[in-house]
């Protein structure tokens, strides 16, 4: 808690603001410290909960509607998936990530049912761009081909091929993106038509991208998509880390759209914002790939037991209001049709969801 005088201190390494942001840019990202100071951007994050958090320093409360892009889905340090994490620590670590693990296997088996068994299994990664860069080589290798199409102002990660997926801007500043990437722009049907033919191993979309806006997709755009990839033979790659989790009203947004992906990609949430994890959620036959090249891709920290045993936690019914978070059952506020995680818990934790007491509203704006 903070106390009178000494708001938050004592919960940072260091004692003040200025001590912070010096250490931040003297060794971690010297341009980031002075943009956020241009700006006028000056919180540090301290004490969570909920929907808000509370500025270390000054101890103003914020709502978080930010969100990590969705890594908090379930609010700051939910207390469902802070226990059944403190519980995993008292006998799990990471993990062999040669060798069977039953915690992965719950995990991918909550995700196989969620999309209704049509994607019945998961290969974990740390992080989303790991996630999509392993669906990408994927495509490559089970179709044969090079080329990637994807939308202009498109996000999907920052290293190795989602980076080059990604809008051209992210590229930029290092040069030399790899070859064999298409964007066209999102909603734009005769544009994606065109580009797709018979080079094309894979398109991949948000079905909302985020950093174009959030627009959504034109009605009939993802069949379109759909219909014209298995027109070529391509592979259709749905990156949900935004979208998934429940964030439109259903689990997943392809449920709503009328198409089903070859590969659906998630992540963020998927750790309750408290341990990282993501997946590649694939078909049988794609699966296929890993009964030739069974070690063809591992990953030291794709899903440990840590980190599945969390995210087994944290999955929940489709939230459309908060009173739909943490229950299990169909609880109120779960779509028609759509489809829930198992959940380890049956509380309902609304209140926690909603964030403290508060009449202020307002997007980074104090809340008292």
């Amino acid at each position: 808690m903070y106390a009178s005088g000494d708001l938050g201190a004592s919960n940072q390494p260091f004692a003040t603001r200025e001590e912070a942001v010096a250490a931040f840019a003297a060794h971690v990202n010297r341009g980031k410290a002075r943009a956020l100071e241009a700006l006028g951007v000056r919180v540090v994050v301290g004490e969570r909960e909920g929907a808000r958090f509370r500025d270390a320093y000054s101890g103003r409360w914020y709502w978080n509607c930010h969100c990590n892009g969705g890594v908090f889905n379930l609010g700051h340090r939910h207390p469902r998936v802070v226990a059944a994490l403190r519980e995993a620590l008292d006998h799990l670590d990471v993990g062999n990530h040669h060798l069977v693990s039953g915690w992965r296997a719950r995990l991918a088996a909550q995700l196989a049912e969620s999309t209704g068994g049509r994607l019945p299994y998961a290969v974990f990664a740390p992080s989303g761009t790991e996630s999509v860069d392993l669906a990408l080589r994927l495509a490559r290798a089970a179709t044969g081909r090079e080329r990637i199409v994807s939308a202009l102002g498109g996000y999907h990660g920052l290293a190795g091929l989602a980076w080059a997926a990604g809008d051209p801007r992210w590229v930029e500043p290092f040069g030399f993106a790899p070859p064999g990437f298409i964007h066209v722009p999102f909603n734009d049907v005769g544009a994606i038509e065109e580009a797709i033919g018979a080079e094309t191993a894979a398109v991949i979309l948000e079905p909302i991208p985020a950093t174009l806006g959030f627009p959504p997709p034109a009605p009939g755009y993802l069949e379109a998509v759909a219909d014209a990839a298995r027109e070529h033979g391509a592979l259709l790659i749905l990156d949900e880390v935004q979208t998934g989790l429940g964030r439109t009203g259903t689990t997943w947004y392809f449920e709503q759209a009328g198409v089903v992906p070859d590969l659906l990609i998630t992540g963020k949430g998927l750790g309750g914002g408290l341990y990282p994890v993501s997946a590649a959620v694939m078909t049988d036959k794609l699966e296929a790939f890993f009964d030739r090249h069974p070690f063809a891709y591992v990953s030291t920290f794709g899903a440990p037991s840590l980190a599945a045993s969390s995210a087994a936690s944290s999955s929940t019914r489709s939230p459309s209001p908060a009173s739909s978070i943490g229950s299990s059952g169909s609880g109120a506020g779960s779509s028609p049709g759509s489809r829930a995680f198992p959940s380890s818990s049956a509380a309902s934790d609304s209140q926690w969801a909603s964030g403290s007491p508060t009449s202020t509203a307002g997007c980074w704006r104090p809340s008292a």
